[in-house]
């Protein structure tokens, strides 16, 4: 009779276990934002022609490479700095809101991607503050996800997931991202 008892405790313990683990997925799963933004944000780079519009510039490279062309076809060893205009449509010309400045660097050989660190930093009468970013970005999926890691003003201490797409690019001149952000830790 003890073997007995001693298994219906550990399959009851079991089952509690199993039902809590269980509602606390669920509980993940259905959390919501309670903050989602899109912005827009454009790249020129300098090429050696464009500094009067250039936003970008390569700020180191490879033996190889140089700081006006980008290396390769994967650009690896690149490190791009940049300081480019935010906007709330994917119009270069419409008026920004505020500035994402940062770095990137190409970190693979074989595959064309980035690493990211960047803030967006607003200064207009929607938004003041910043919104800080972390991540890589591997740029020949459609979407990629970045950490949100931080921010400032009305951003405080802000948690969350920004989804990257690119938007447009002209050659190795020009992109624009449409940033996605879904912050899950509002102050």
């Amino acid at each position: 009779m003890g073997s007995t008892k001693l298994i219906l405790v550990l399959f009851c313990l079991l089952l509690i276990i199993s039902s809590s683990s269980a509602a606390h997925k669920k509980k993940m799963q259905a959390r919501k934002p309670c903050k989602r933004l899109v912005f827009y944000f454009h790249d020129i780079i300098y090429n050696g022609k464009n500094a009067k519009n250039a936003t970008s510039a390569i700020v180191s490279a490879p033996a190889w490479g140089n700081r006006t062309l980008l290396a390769g076809k994967s650009h690896f060893g690149d490190v791009v700095v940049f300081d480019d205009p935010i906007t709330l449509d994917n119009n270069l010309h419409s008026t920004p809101i505020g500035r994402a400045q940062g770095f990137y660097l190409y970190d693979k050989k074989e595959t064309f991607t980035a690493w990211l660190g960047f803030s967006f930093v607003f200064n207009s009468t929607a938004h003041k503050g910043s919104i800080n970013f972390a991540g890589a970005d591997p740029l020949m999926n459609k979407t990629r996800d970045i950490s949100v890691i931080g921010g400032t003003g009305d951003f405080f201490m802000a948690r969350g997931i920004a989804t990257l797409m690119t938007d447009a690019f002209e050659g190795e001149v020009y992109f624009r991202l449409c940033v996605d952000i879904k912050l899950y830790e509002c102050w």
